[in-house]
């Protein structure tokens, strides 16, 4: 079952985006795509926490965790 979901997520994609590769040697990531990949995690990870810390967000946060609470109470 996993090897069928796989190999129709695997069509899926390579039809649709063009991103495969061969499938013998060149199956993984070269270095420049883990370097792109870090570059854009870490980028991702400096925008969410600026929206999560900011005012509103952040007061929102905050009503949503004591209502909580307060009905667990």
């Amino acid at each position: 079952m996993y090897g069928v979901v796989r190999a129709r997520l695997g069509a899926l994609v390579c039809g649709m985006r063009g991103w495969c590769r061969s499938r013998g040697r060149d199956a993984g990531m070269v270095t420049s795509e883990y370097a792109l990949g870090i570059v854009a995690a870490a980028a991702f990870a400096v925008v969410l926490y600026k929206v999560v810390t900011s005012g509103q967000v952040s007061a929102e946060l905050q009503a949503v965790v004591k209502r909580a609470l307060d009905e667990a109470m």
